[in-house]
């Protein structure tokens, strides 16, 4: 299946993107962030990240459909 991922603040930066489309076996959100995480190499665990999929806050053991869009959302301060 494709999906659509988008980037926020640090993650963003490491990616080098704010999005891009892949192609995916991965069943859920926690399955999809491991191949992204290690790809990009993100520092951030699971733990410290929220998920949303088609605008909507989920679990991370959500079911992934084609055509969604995933958000992983970093900690993010401001000033």
């Amino acid at each position: 299946m494709r999906v659509r991922l988008l980037y926020f603040a640090s993650l963003a930066d490491r990616a080098g993107c704010p999005e891009e489309s892949v192609d995916t076996q991965a069943a859920d959100p926690a399955a999809l962030y491991d191949a992204v995480r290690l790809r990009h190499n993100f520092s951030l665990g699971r733990e410290h990240l929220r998920v949303a999929v088609n605008g909507q806050i989920v679990e991370w053991d959500h079911a992934l459909n084609d055509g969604d869009e995933i958000v992983f959302l970093p900690p993010v301060s401001g000033g």
